[in-house]
């Protein structure tokens, strides 16, 4: 080993209780007969080990992860598996051309990715699977040397709405030569189809399996997230773990010739602390991910050109490309305490997070069609805190502070709202307030953006900092709620966790925010901190009151008083805080969280909402826990503990987590986060140390009373985050003495975290520019001087979004087209003038759409139509526009279509039982498969009860399945038969049977429970069987998924129904009446719309009494111009030069019939 050269900068870069050179370097010190004797020990792999066979060279390889793998294998028989299947070999040319015919998309039947349009509209929102938003990314596979996919382990409305996966998404497609597509995870729906296909979960934009890209990312965001991370690699078909994923090292790692993808995972768990899913995942990308994945592109091309081995390629990872951490090089031995060690020579020990600064014109990516979490454009305008506050991760992981210039900002938000179409945006940061030229900012965008409908919304700021400026640039349209978070109720507590915040400030934002408008205010409190005490905890309620008696005060109106929403989570201790070593018993959070319910039910006006105790202890495990919890992690997932449960099922998924933490022989571990192991405060009030009013001198860090437990070695010890341990001990101490530290970004003081250097950079404050004048809100512009109706298509991928995600679709793309839209008036929420003449349904195509868009000033039609026809999808194409008369003469506004509408046509394509193969599900949001525990081989029977144990008379159960899908079988054929012998014939006997109907009674059930019979007869205005000739005159020049011949048993029909603004009959009540009339379930298997029918409007009576004193009003002003011109220049309007107020002419009520005076009552002349 070469001997240290560069010297020791930092007390931070020394790792304490460093373990004997032998434990590092095990490999060179071990005695070939051990490495053998280890080495004949099978791991849990793709493939067994031959040492015997492998060169000499390769044995040193071998055997430098032996340890980790030995671990992996020996494990309780509860948690083994069996071993999974070998790779599938390379795909042949046969088969990658019957790939590519099965992902080319929506072709003539219909079929994306494999399924058919039917099983698409069974889906529960299908648009979160088709990869067709505005802004995604469709690169050409073959040309593209390294394949990422993004796959975010939440479902898409969580992931598509994260800023870091599509800023890394954008960037990845930036690059030349690097592919990226998106994956999430699906619904219970999607998981049902995908099992019923034998289908692997996909791309969205490329539809191909996840296991055919070269690198697979993963964001891990919070703890309890591991388990999805799971289920996305099991659902990928994936092996779960990177022993498992492992190629011979005489391989070549090339996934189109049967190597595993990389899995890696990044985002801030990750970066905290990866250990609890080191044995899963093939390295780490630790911190800032802008800078770090290009690197690994780059690193990836070259050993991809160079043919290395998958363990070689991850070596150039771990030491090219810094930021990188591959846990197969590296062991926890036992009686560490959980800490990690590098095994083989090169790979760095302390593995450094990377930093980026971040840039807001990555950030204008994708505009999901469907309603995301985070449902706006979001710009971050700084990156990192350095408030210090003790309890907080993020403000640790993230530092230093990085503020991105003003003028940037400007430029990202103007260019954002202009190419998304978005109507409301988000300024990110952890902590708004602390961005310096935010006030300029917000009022210089809204400004700018004062003539159009924009929101502003901040999602966290500090209440000391919220002033006039911000409430203005907050205020106005669709006004933004206001969160801030006190943390704690005393002010002896804020300052032990160096919150930074005193009573005063807490009054004077709150305050200014009620008289700017808000009535509703959200504050965060925390219970469980260290050094907390039972007067702390009712002093959140004190709080409360205080603020509610001091600003809302007994207002005699209900809607004038003050509400306050409080969130009240459990504190969860996170590496690299201060406040790392703490922890408190779950009986003690239950105690202090009655004591304060109790005390909140005396406060009026209060709302509050509650962290489940036992998510936030299972958070605690897992977020401090060692390698050793991988065997949870996975068991946990075995047993059910994924997904939404956690929220939708939790004690389902706690007794998963229990079962895991038992087989794993960890109950020991898990009773000290529940009982409470230690509470780092515990020597408040000791006069021996200092700051207890004892005049001791002692400190909890250093010296002769320290704590030796501070010292101990911690399983994240090895990720640098630029923050020394020895600072953390020592803000620990401050914390026991209530000590503030200022923040160094702003007030100039260095807190010598160890952060600041070349390493990690310096802290970036950006120059306040001169707050501009506020020039007021925006006004909605309701004028209505030009309607536009338009016809447009809806076919291919876009028939599956849903009526009111088009409706959506559609406002967006006027926004980015730029049109001056007309606004309501309303005084809540201003809405586009933009509407629909009927929804379509999910599923249905339609060449007849329409949709009027009334403007504030006139345009040329046709060039509202092009402009529109760039932002629209490919499967809505504007086929018609026609300008439409605004007003009557009498000036009363026109007719809606929604009150024309009459009728509508559809060709639907229907089906007999057995003529057309059943989707894969029957209904939307289809119960979640069981699926096979990785690999394959044995399939994991959940057992009747749920608890994972397999029933004791499965053998049973499998006869008896056979008997029934025998006999299944038999009356599938007997089906498929009968459905042979159908005529058209019988179809037009039946349609005509159905038009014979003299009435055809349903029932409805409204939502709230109210039966009403409505006869569906009268809504039947045509039903006719089409013959060939018609399907081809009708389907000829047509984008329609319906056969050209139909196939037995099919037929294609034409129906118009009567619809109206209230209703009218649908294809499936059409079909109704088929299979009433024919006593054969009869299923529409697709509709295609091909006319809408509206009635004529309806003028006003003509008030020709008017008309006549308008006409008799100008003939006597003409009469006069001609023989009296200068009696009647400049008086039109009077009769004669007079002027007097009874010349003047009334054009209302001149020669009309006096009215009769009114009647008054005998009551009302005596008074």
């Amino acid at each position: 080993v070469a001997p240290r050269t560069e010297p020791r900068a930092t007390r931070r870069e020394q790792t304490p209780h460093r373990p004997p050179f032998r434990l590092v370097h095990r490999v060179k010190t071990m005695s070939a007969a051990i490495q053998i004797a280890r080495a004949g020990i099978a791991p849990t792999a793709r493939r067994p080990h031959r040492l015997s066979s492998r060169r000499p060279h390769q044995l040193h390889r071998a055997v430098s992860n032996n340890r980790t793998k030995n671990r992996l294998a020996l494990r309780p028989a509860a948690v083994l598996t069996p071993p999974p299947p070998p790779p599938s070999p390379a795909r042949t040319d046969a088969e990658r051309r019957a790939e590519e015919a099965l992902l080319a998309g929506d072709d003539s039947d219909g079929t994306i990715a494999g399924f058919t349009k039917l099983e698409w509209s069974c889906i529960q929102t299908p648009a979160r699977y088709l990869g067709n938003e505005v802004g995604a990314v469709h690169k050409d596979w073959d040309s593209a040397q390294v394949r990422f996919t993004m796959a975010y382990p939440e479902i898409y409305e969580v992931g598509a709405s994260n800023l870091g996966h599509v800023v890394l998404y954008t960037i990845l497609n930036n690059q030349p030569g690097m592919l990226c597509d998106r994956a999430y995870l699906p619904g219970d729906d999607m998981l049902q189809l995908l099992k019923s296909k034998n289908r692997q979960l996909f791309a969205v934009e490329s539809k191909r399996p996840l296991k055919h890209f070269d690198a697979l990312g993963m964001s891990l965001a919070y703890e309890l997230g591991a388990v999805n991370v799971l289920e996305m690699m099991h659902l990928s078909g994936l092996p779960l773990t990177w022993a498992g994923r492992d190629d011979e090292p005489d391989e070549v790692w090339d996934v189109d010739h049967g190597s595993w993808p990389l899995v890696f995972v990044g985002g801030p768990t990750a970066t905290s602390n990866p250990e609890p899913i080191a044995d899963f995942v093939d390295f780490v990308a630790l911190g800032d991910g802008e800078d770090v994945m290009v690197e690994i592109g780059q690193c990836l091309k070259k050993t991809k050109a160079e043919g290395l081995n998958r363990q070689e390629t991850l070596f150039r990872l771990a030491t090219e490309v810094e930021g990188i951490y591959v846990p197969r090089f590296y062991d926890s031995p036992k009686g560490w305490g959980g800490a990690v060690f590098p095994t083989r020579e090169g790979v760095p020990e302390r593995c450094k997070r990377r930093v980026a600064d971040p840039d807001p014109l990555l950030q204008v990516g994708l505009v999901p069609y469907v309603s995301t979490v985070h449902d706006r454009l979001t710009v971050e305008i700084r990156r990192g805190c350095t408030r210090g506050c003790r309890f907080c991760q993020p403000g640790m992981l993230t530092r230093p502070a990085r503020d991105v210039p003003p003028e940037k900002v400007v430029q990202a938000v103007e260019k954002g709202m202009r190419e998304t179409g978005y109507n409301e945006f988000s300024l990110l940061s952890l902590s708004c307030s602390d961005y310096l030229a935010l006030p300029s900012v917000g009022l210089e965008i809204k400004n700018r953006l004062r003539d159009e409908n924009v929101t502003l919304s901040l999602p966290s700021q500090r209440i000391d900092r919220f002033d006039d400026s911000i409430a203005d640039i907050l205020g106005g349209a669709g006004k933004a709620g206001l969160t801030f978070a006190p943390e704690a109720g005393t002010q002896r507590l804020r300052d032990i966790v160096n919150k930074g915040l005193t009573n005063d400030e807490l009054l004077h934002g709150v305050q200014t925010a009620y008289d700017r408008g808000w009535r509703n205010v959200k504050l965060y409190f925390m219970i469980g901190l260290p050094g907390e005490t039972d007067a702390d905890v009712l002093g959140i309620a004190e709080t409360v009151d205080w603020l509610q008696k001091t600003v809302g005060g007994n207002k005699a109106r209900k809607r004038d008083r003050l509400t306050l929403t409080l969130t009240l989570s459990n504190f969860t201790p996170k590496p690299h805080t201060p406040f790392q070593w703490h922890s408190v018993s779950t009986e003690e959070f239950a105690r202090r969280g009655k004591l304060l319910k109790d005390a909140l039910a005396k406060v009026p006006n209060v709302k509050s909402n509650w962290t489940s105790i036992r998510i936030s202890a299972m958070e605690d495990f897992i977020g401090r826990g060692d390698r050793s919890l991988c065997d949870v992690v996975r068991r946990s997932w075995e047993l059910g503990a994924h997904k939404a449960t956690w929220w939708d099922g939790a004690e389902s998924s706690f007794k998963s987590f229990d079962r895991a933490i038992e087989e794993a022989g960890l109950t020991w571990k898990y009773r000290q986060v529940v009982n409470g192991e230690w509470d780092v405060l515990e020597k408040l009030g000791d006069g021996e140390y200092r700051g207890q009013g004892g005049g001791g001198k002692g400190r909890v860090d250093r010296g002769a009373l320290a704590d030796s437990r501070l010292d101990a070695p911690l399983p994240w010890d090895h990720i640098d985050t630029g923050i020394a341990k020895w600072w953390l001990k020592a803000d620990l101490q401050k914390a026991l003495e209530g000590i503030t530290v200022p923040d160094c970004s702003h007030s100039g003081v260095c807190t010598e975290c160890g952060v600041c250097g070349d390493e990690f950079g310096e802290n970036v404050v950006a120059e306040v520019p001169p707050l501009p004048v506020f020039q007021g809100h925006y006004e909605p512009d309701g004028r209505r001087t030009q309607r536009l109706r338009f016809r447009f298509t809806k076919d291919g991928k876009e028939s599956f979004i849903g009526h009111l995600d088009t409706l959506r679709l559609l406002e967006r793309a006027c926004r980015r087209a730029s049109l001056p839209v007309s606004m309501t008036r309303s005084p809540y929420s201003s809405r586009p003038r933009i509407s629909t003449a009927m929804a379509l349904p999910l599923g249905a195509s339609s060449e007849a759409e329409m949709m009027e868009i009334v403007l504030t000033e006139r345009m040329n039609p046709e060039d509202v139509r092009a402009r529109l026809a760039e932002e629209l999808p490919a499967g809505m194409r504007l086929t018609e526009v026609e300008d439409m008369p605004v007003k009557y003469l009498n000036g009363r506004y026109m007719e809606t279509m929604n009150e024309l509408l009459q009728s509508a046509e559809f060709l639907v394509h229907v089906a007999v039982p057995g003529a057309a193969a059943k989707p894969a599900i029957e209904s939307i949001g289809g119960d979640a498969p069981s699926w096979d525990v990785e690999g394959g081989g044995a399939f994991f029977d959940a057992g009747k009860n749920g608890d994972g144990i397999p029933d004791a008379s499965a053998d049973e159960d499998d006869a008896d399945a056979a008997a029934e899908a025998a006999a299944e079988a038999e009356i599938a054929a007997a089906v498929a038969e009968f459905a042979k012998a159908v005529t058209p014939a019988d179809w037009k006997h039946w349609v005509a049977s159905a038009m014979a109907l003299e009435k055809f009674e349903i029932s409805k059930t409204s939502k709230k429970g109210n039966v009403r019979v409505v006869n569906l007869r009268p809504q039947l205005l045509g039903l006719e069987h089409m013959d060939q000739p018609e399907i081809d005159d009708s389907l000829k020049g047509r984008h329609v998924p319906m056969p050209a011949v139909c196939p037995p048993g099919t037929a294609i029909l034409r129906f118009k129904g009567e619809y109206t603004g209230a209703g009218g009959l649908s294809v499936e009540g059409m079909c109704q009446m088929l299979s009433h009339v024919s006593n054969v379930a009869i299923t529409p298997l697709h509709s295609h719309r091909v006319r809408i029918d509206l009635g004529e409007p309806t003028p006003p009576v003509v008030d020709k009494l008017w008309l006549d004193n308008i006409v008799r009003a100008e003939a006597f002003m003409a009469l006069e111009r001609r023989w009296d011109p200068a009696a009647g220049v400049n008086n039109r309007g009077h009769m004669g030069g007079g002027n007097k107020e009874g010349d003047r002419i009334d054009n209302h009520r001149s020669y009309r019939v006096e009215e009769p005076p009114e009647k008054t009552s005998k009551k009302k002349n005596k008074k």
